[in-house]
């Protein structure tokens, strides 16, 4: 896959990288004080965008951001996002999920680990990640740990309590905050409050949820959720007999899951939460999902945990739900982010069809339901195949998923091994293997034997160093799109207008923010197109602007806006390559 003429081709290090030279990655971005403009004043009044439409169905169009998202006073920490154009910190951030048990292994007995992870700082910070989100790291009896049996502590397989405060200083000194997995909704079987529970008469009788005989109804995806005891009594749990729920009913279930927030967020110093199962937390009888009293208990527990750490984030798993529904969850008085999994579907099948006309339906919904940019998008997780697998091996659909992932509104998320196209599918196991480092024995993931076989496809180039000597690499692309990303405050916080385009498979979007506006023009198909025209009936541009590119090769035409803000028949270059990114900042001509 090209980047309108090769991933290579245009690329050149920025002015500040040849200064720091922290890393010896280069990509094309062209600053506004190294060409004859400066970056974009101001749009003028923001104008709904046109959105490209498949040949049978009519353009709907989307309103712009509207005022950012009230955030409290940021208190800055050297080196870490701080948030742009009034938006959270969040905003200013590219997370990648981390399964420590795969990472890295420090100490050879086969299982990653936190000194593991912290050793690997370097590398994603090359990569230009700025958050981490863990998943469980608490003990559990489960390889995965969405089930623990202390709250309070670190899986001593991992390390401990000390060994993580030293991580999340090292994330932070790397300019990467770091969240964890909260798993709010259950605990194990083995949990002592569990345990304990089972007696009638004992005072954790009430933290669970009992009853002396079977209910009779099943869950949400048809399973059973009644389980019964020895002694005959029957409990409510999901998701599996071994992840009992918490009765969020009880108020000392609440205050004790309160400690434990505090306890994370002050004695550790995490980031935030990425709360698992969300929508399941309070049942209201055969109302198993996004309950009125889950709703309820989120908007007390916001006040709580900014109340604690003001700064704090949560994003919570809603699956299965359009987007509409993840979307209530995020409007300010419950949790900050909501998963869009139905957009991580419409990427995958955009990638997958070289058609892009539902991505930008459902990148034009989007904008309409969340509060502006507060969703988090992604391509894939733990709980699902991997990218390269869903798309059959295709290295260039993984690329232009990439481009739309790190182009597109919201904070993005990046599975561990995305960026090197890792493989997965079934069993979870099989989507959670090992991290491929080197060629050499077991990936480079441990001189021992590994928890799980790694993916023997490592031994083939499909492993860190391999890709990142290989400048037309999956990793590389990753790399220019995340710098690019951090680099340009409008891929991040701007507005969004979608210009249709004369090409059945160009994507194109104009992020517009304060300081700057970026257009990126993404081509799903195989085929070069050429004469690739794009319109958009109106938007926020005035008057002419010449075209920088930020990936992708030049010159790139300028562009004149209409007086309705918007352009016509707008060919920034002669061809755009099959499977072709082009990304360019439109400054206005001096």
């Amino acid at each position: 896959m090209n980047f309108a003429g090769g991933w290579g081709a245009a690329t050149r290090p920025t002015f500040a990288s040849m200064m720091r030279k922290k890393s010896p990655i280069v990509f094309s971005l062209l600053l506004g004080a190294l060409l004859a403009g400066c970056v974009a004043g101001s749009p003028s009044a923001a104008t709904p965008g046109a959105i490209p439409a498949t040949a049978t169905a009519a353009a709907p169009t989307v309103a712009p951001s509207s005022t950012p998202l009230a955030a409290a006073p940021v208190q800055a920490v050297q080196g870490l996002p701080a948030g742009t154009d009034g938006y959270p910190w969040w905003n200013d951030t590219v997370f990648y999920e981390v399964f420590v048990r795969s990472f890295y292994d420090s100490n050879g007995d086969g299982i990653g680990d936190l000194d593991g992870l912290m050793a690997k700082l370097d590398y994603l910070q090359q990569l230009g990640v700025t958050g981490l989100w863990l998943m469980p790291i608490q003990p559990s009896p489960s390889y995965h740990g969405y089930d623990p049996t202390d709250y309070y502590g670190v899986n001593p397989a991992y390390g401990t309590l000390d060994g993580f405060k030293k991580l999340v200083a090292a994330a932070h000194q790397h300019g990467m905050r770091l969240i964890i997995d909260f798993v709010l909704n259950h605990t194990s079987d083995q949990h002592p409050w569990f345990v304990d529970s089972q007696k009638p008469d004992s005072p954790y009788r009430n933290w669970y949820i009992w009853s002396k005989t079977d209910p009779g109804y099943v869950g949400p995806w048809g399973e059973e959720v009644w389980h019964k005891t020895a002694s005959g009594d029957y409990y409510y749990g999901i998701f599996t007999a071994s992840q009992p729920d918490l009765n969020y009913r009880n108020p000392d279930v609440t205050a004790k899951m309160e400690d434990v927030t505090r306890f994370w967020l002050q004695d550790e110093g995490v980031d935030g939460f990425r709360l698992d199962g969300a929508k399941h937390l309070i049942e209201e009888g055969q109302v198993q999902q996004n309950s009125d009293s889950t709703h309820q208990w989120y908007q007390a527990f916001r006040t709580f945990y900014k109340g604690v750490s003001p700064q704090a984030m949560t994003v919570g798993e809603i699956n299965g739900d359009p987007s509409s529904v993840v979307a209530t969850y995020a409007q300010g008085d419950q949790l900050d982010l909501g998963f869009d999994f139905p957009l991580a579907t419409t990427f995958l099948d955009g990638a997958r069809s070289g058609r892009p006309g539902d991505v930008a339906h459902a990148l034009a919904a989007d904008v309409r339901a969340f509060k502006p940019e507060q969703f988090a998008t992604f391509l894939s997780n733990h709980d699902q195949n991997r990218v390269m697998s869903q798309l059959a091996g295709k290295v260039d659909k993984a690329r232009v998923a990439a481009a739309m992932l790190l182009t597109a509104p919201g904070v993005p998320f990046i599975y561990y091994g995305e960026e090197i196209g890792m493989v997965g599918l079934g069993a979870d196991e099989q989507k959670r293997t090992p991290m491929q480092w080197t060629a050499s024995a077991n990936a480079g993931f441990t001189t021992g034997t590994a928890w799980e076989l790694v993916n023997p496809d490592y031994a083939k180039g499909r492993n860190v160093a391999d890709e990142s000597a290989d400048s037309n690499s999956l990793l590389a692309a990753y790399r220019s799109l995340i710098q690019a990303r951090n680099q340009h405050a409008a891929l991040r916080v701007g507005d969004l207008y979608l210009p249709q385009s004369a090409a059945n498979t160009v994507l194109a979007s104009l992020r517009v923010s304060h300081s700057e506006t970026v257009l990126s023009v993404i081509n799903l198909g195989p085929d070069p197109v050429t004469n690739p025209l794009l319109s958009l009936a109106a938007g926020p541009l005035k008057g002419h602007y010449q075209a920088a590119p930020i990936l992708g090769t030049g010159p790139a035409a300028a562009l004149a806006a209409n007086d309705q803000g918007g352009f016509a028949n707008y060919q920034p270059v002669a061809t755009l390559p099959g499977y072709g990114v082009l990304i360019l900042q439109l400054q206005p001509a001096q």
